[in-house]
């Protein structure tokens, strides 16, 4: 080995290789495109293994959006309605978006104003658990919403 390079930490790469294999580590090539190229001398499976290691923990980290599903119907008695409200203020106190969809069937889609009525007012009925991200809109036979969670 060079004795005058070790305070600086510059080796040859003859020297850093043996240097390497003297610890049982390896020679890791950090910037080829430095000049001259940087490397570390380090346990390389360890060092991959330390990085899935804190991949999966961002991945936990990371909010997993769940939608819950509402249907309704454009002429929906209270009763009806009220249960599935009921069900939706439960989704959104736990967290999940809930998509409300009013669907109509055969001729009833000439009652669209009906439908989006319905909508409204169980987004007002849900005013204290979420808010509407995306208001009522016909999509075919359908009008969709959809409500997220106050945080």
């Amino acid at each position: 080995m060079v004795g005058d390079n070790i305070e600086t930490g510059i080796y040859q790469l003859r020297d850093a290789l043996a240097l390497a294999d003297q610890q049982d580590l390896d020679l890791v090539e950090i910037s080829p495109t430095a000049n001259p190229p940087v490397v570390k001398v380090m346990d390389y499976k360890k060092f991959l293994f330390e990085q899935k290691k804190k991949q999966k923990e961002i991945k936990a980290k990371t909010a997993k959006v769940v939608v819950k599903e509402i249907r309704l119907g454009p002429n929906i008695d209270d009763h009806d309605f009220n249960f599935k409200l009921k069900h939706a203020s439960k989704f959104l106190q736990d967290g999940a978006k809930v998509k409300v969809d009013v669907f109509f069937k055969g001729r009833s889609i000439i009652y669209k104003d009906k439908g989006e009525y319905v909508l409204l007012k169980f987004a007002q009925e849900l005013e204290e658990f979420g808010k509407v991200e995306r208001m009522p809109k016909l999509e075919g036979k359908r009008m969709i919403m959809i409500l997220t969670p106050k945080k």
